[in-house]
């Protein structure tokens, strides 16, 4: 079974995707910021990351890069609701640091599926 991390400071948000997601079949943890998230991929392994992009302590946009440090072929999922620049900027600049998939929040569940879907293809 693939396993996710899900790192979201909303806790709301974060429940509703990991329970998306381990409904869909999948063993999906979260983390609360990107430095808890980065925590937890240095005891663990995972088949897919989904990042918020706007998070307290390290942001989306950094995990990205500490996250392709490490790997260059681990999915990443950007997901962001907004910010100073409005979230499609952010996806566009997540994209760019190398998340594979980028969704604005709320994003439509079976969208994002089919991208979980897609990235875990070759699992």
């Amino acid at each position: 079974m693939p396993k996710i991390l899900v790192i979201d400071d909303d806790t709301i948000m974060n429940a509703m995707v990991v329970q998306l997601l381990s409904g869909a079949g999948y063993e999906a943890e979260g983390a609360h910021d990107g430095r808890a998230g980065l925590n937890l991929l240095e005891t663990k392994s995972f088949d897919l990351i989904v990042t918020d992009i706007i998070m307290p302590e390290k942001e989306g946009l950094e995990t990205i890069v500490a996250i392709r440090k490490k790997s260059k072929t681990i999915p990443i999922i950007a997901i962001s609701g907004g910010g100073k620049l409005g979230p499609k900027q952010y996806l566009h600049m997540a994209q760019q640091f190398g998340a594979d998939y980028a969704f604005q929040k709320p994003f439509v569940n079976e969208q994002f599926l089919a991208a979980v879907r897609e990235c875990l293809s070759g699992t």
